[in-house]
């Protein structure tokens, strides 16, 4: 067991529900994405997952038990489920790399050895030993992205959540995050990402949860899911362009532009 919810329901102050008994289990698959129109619930599940926003009924669950919401329970939570924000301004804090991806953990007393450990395996993960001695100020969005998550890999979480990995992030960017998140999964880590770059989705994730305005419409297989048009026309989606390239010419249905490439590269060529 890892993270997971039962019967969540969340409504803000004199507002209908925005989550309606959700009972999900995010360790169904190494990357789990979460599909839905804008305001389907996917932000505000995110910070029930966090314990930041606490639910009317239900339960957010870690290791097959509720969570708590005292400081020490919340504290020890988001050791183990971390969150990188769609804007990364939101979670850098600091002017210079280091001490940014350093805060949380000098916040919890660990070594400066330790800290220092961390900082360089997670900035060689993100591919930002280059960035170390930068002004966040001068960093690209995309440079920002990398800093923020390594800011949350330092913390050696299990679970990491993604709130529009590649929002404002050019072709090179997002082809830079799919490898990133290729190397977080080679460490055995969950990820749950929340998107609406639905071809990201397709390429990335191996279990789908579909919300609309709150409930569960859909789940299973990124295959499964996005091959269900009656599916998607209710949650406001469109397939993929890999899966398109299923439904309306009859070609194979790749797993990733890769794939398409190496079985059809010499008839493209020729073209």
């Amino acid at each position: 067991m890892g993270l997971s919810t039962e019967g969540l329901t969340f409504a803000y102050p004199e507002s209908e529900p925005a989550l309606k008994g959700l009972s999900l289990d995010f360790s169904r698959g190494n990357v789990v994405g979460l599909l839905g129109a804008n305001g389907c619930g996917k932000s505000t599940l995110f910070m029930n997952l966090l314990g930041v926003l606490k639910p009317q009924s239900g339960q957010v669950c870690w290791q097959g038990r509720p969570i708590g919401y005292g400081k020490a329970a919340l504290g020890q939570l988001r050791r183990r489920v971390a969150m990188v924000f769609q804007e990364p301004e939101q979670q850098i804090f600091y002017t210079d790399v280091v001490s940014d991806i350093a805060f949380a953990l000098r916040n919890l007393g660990v070594e400066e050895a330790e800290i220092s450990r961390r900082i360089d395996e997670a900035l060689t993960l993100v591919d930002g030993q280059s960035l170390r001695d930068k002004p966040v100020q001068y960093l690209s969005h995309g440079q920002k992205k990398r800093v923020a998550i390594a800011g949350a890999l330092v913390m050696q979480a299990d679970f990491l959540l993604l709130d529009e990995p590649t929002a404002g992030l050019d072709p090179t960017g997002r082809r830079q995050m799919i490898v990133l998140l290729g190397r977080i999964l080679a460490q055995g880590k969950h990820v749950v990402i929340s998107s609406h770059d639905i071809d990201l989705i397709y390429e990335v994730c191996d279990y789908l949860y579909v919300l609309d305005r709150g409930e569960l419409v859909a789940q299973g297989s990124a295959p499964q899911v996005l091959l269900d048009q009656a599916v998607l026309d209710r949650a406001g989606l469109v397939q993929p362009w890999l899966v398109k390239l299923h439904t309306e010419l009859g070609l194979p249905l790749y797993p990733n532009e890769a794939a398409l490439f190496a079985a059809h590269g010499r008839k493209l060529e020729a073209v």
